[in-house]
């Protein structure tokens, strides 16, 4: 009984030591090294990108948000004295 409980821990025991070593394997192949200073400032641009993204979307936002004169103004197309055109087109020789 000893014996089995012995043998069933170191079997467990290569099981993982194997594991451990073929992730190490796999993360090396695709890229995962140790000291990859490469990926880490790719990583960091990327990381910078996307904050400025959002920093410059919530900036948007924010914005228009905040601005009560950014409706539509309802007397854009009146114009300010009604009689200039109709003096225009009764006097052509001016």
């Amino acid at each position: 009984m000893n014996t089995k409980k012995l043998l069933l821990m170191g079997a467990a025991i290569v099981i993982l030591a194997i594991s451990a070593g073929g992730a190490y394997w796999y993360g090396d192949q695709i890229g995962y090294k140790r000291g990859d200073s490469d990926g880490y400032k790719r990583a960091e641009a990327d990381i910078k990108k996307i904050q400025e993204e959002v920093s410059s979307k919530a900036t948007e936002a924010i914005t228009k948000a905040a601005n009560p004169f950014a409706g539509a103004n309802p007397l854009e197309d009146i114009d300010a004295n009604p009689f200039e055109k109709t003096k225009k087109i009764l006097n052509p020789f001016q």
